[in-house]
């Protein structure tokens, strides 16, 4: 027989604690969650297409073991070490419909099978899940946002290297996301060493080739450091309009130093006020096969005399001070990265084995769609732009008791909820989706 200690506060003599609640958890809104993954398939995809190489005969199935660190990520227990505080999680245990989840040790094993085969069924079951969402509500065009960041490292993990550009050491992975919908569409762990561009154009081209196939226009996007001729002829290749920005050099000053004189004239009698003009060059680097248009601008900040420059390298027709907008527009993606990384501890790279690492970087980028999806397709219109930590603390994270009987679990979520409105309408919206699957 156990005994329940019940204290008491100083503060309040009347006021008593135990932990004597019974069988509750703190996660009811995942059971919103797992709705929502059954109605698009999630959880029969991943079911079908998941398997690792080990033929070992075992109590946790790798499409489980998968699942449950998804729902773990989602919920913001993003280490291993959390399944063993879960194990008997009631809402845990029913929307993975077992009696125990796997341990921290089982997780542990399941993330070291994974190997090269597992990253392609990754590729695979991304690429089914864009169709259903698709097929909810196609894009009429995509805009492919390119960029790369630093994933922390420590000790000597395979594939780590000092970043010159970050000035640290760490992993160096590619990311590409829908700049219109956050989703994040394709992302490839590197050597810590490569520059920005390195392999971009393979990178690109599977995302190329999927889109054409759709019918859907593409968009890309790319700072500097994928000024690359080899990206540039693969957007032209495969009929994606591109705008990429082109390190400032005293060739590309030159040719805009007729619009520099304007500005020059324009501000002698107002040297404080801010100043802008546009222009646009056609430009032929020694590395590029033929020349390509090149649009600018030059502004004189606001109290400065300097004059600053922007070079966009571009297929597309749009006056300059178009393109210039449409490539500002690209500093959203750093808001994406840093949700990924701080929401969905996207950079959690713990193990020595840089393809393990890479499989863990491919999960918790399924946990980040997944939840991205939920958010745009079925919250309410007022939380659609709120960011996943206060969407756990509205709906995800909501108290929850389970009653059992001989034929079925309720859930009775806590009745001072300040969210209801928002969780049964999320609900409805889930059920009235209209989703095509095989």
């Amino acid at each position: 027989m156990s005994i329940v200690n019940t204290f008491s506060l100083q503060s309040n003599r009347k006021i008593k604690i135990n932990f004597d609640g019974g069988d509750l958890s703190s996660d009811a809104g995942l059971l919103l969650i797992k709705e929502f993954s059954a109605k698009i398939g999630f959880t029969q995809l991943i079911k079908k297409k998941f398997k690792t190489n080990d033929k070992s005969v075992r109590f946790h199935k790798d499409d489980e073991n998968l699942l449950q660190m998804i729902y773990q990520v989602i919920s913001a227990y993003f280490q291993d070490d959390h399944a063993d505080e879960l194990a008997l999680d009631p809402v845990f245990q029913s929307i993975l419909d077992k009696e125990r989840l796997a341990s921290q040790p089982t997780l542990s094993r399941f993330f070291n099978r994974m190997d090269e085969d597992t990253l392609i069924q990754f590729d695979d079951i991304d690429k089914n899940l864009r169709d259903i969402i698709y097929s909810i509500k196609r894009p009429e065009h995509v805009l492919l946002d390119l960029d790369s960041t630093l994933f922390d490292t420590y000790g000597k993990q395979e594939g780590e290297g000092f970043n010159f550009h970050y000035q640290a050491h760490g992993y160096h992975p590619l990311l590409c996301y829908d700049g219109l919908t956050g989703d994040l569409l394709k992302a490839e762990l590197r050597n810590g060493t490569l520059h920005c561009s390195n392999g971009a154009d393979k990178f690109m081209e599977p995302i190329f080739q999927e889109y054409l196939e759709r019918g859907i226009k593409t968009y890309l996007r790319g700072d500097s450091g994928f000024s690359s001729p080899k990206l540039y002829e693969t957007c032209e290749r495969n009929g994606c309009s591109y705008a990429i920005r082109l390190k400032q050099n005293p060739a590309l000053i030159a040719l805009a130093s007729d619009k520099e004189e304007d500005l020059y004239k324009a501000t002698q009698k107002d040297q404080i006020s801010c100043a802008v003009t546009y222009g646009k060059f056609m430009y032929q680097a020694g590395s590029w096969k033929y020349p390509r248009r090149v649009v600018f601008k030059i502004e004189k900040p606001y109290g400065q005399l300097t004059h600053m420059y922007t070079f966009i390298v571009t297929n597309m027709d749009m006056e300059p001070y178009q393109i210039i907008q449409f490539y500002c527009g690209r500093g959203k993606m750093e808001n994406f990265i840093k949700e990924s990384k701080s929401g969905f501890d996207f950079a959690a790279v713990s193990s020595h084995s840089k393809v393990v690492n890479a499989n863990r970087m491919r999960l918790h980028m399924l946990a980040y769609n997944l939840f991205n999806w939920f958010r745009r397709l079925v919250l309410p219109a007022n939380m659609r732009k709120q960011q996943v930590d206060t969407i756990r603390l509205k709906l995800i994270k909501i108290a929850a008791r389970a009653i059992r009987s001989a034929r079925s679990i309720t859930f009775k979520l806590c009745s001072s909820c300040p969210y209801k409105k928002e969780f049964y309408g999320t609900l409805k919206n889930i059920q009235q989706l209209r989703v095509q699957l095989e």
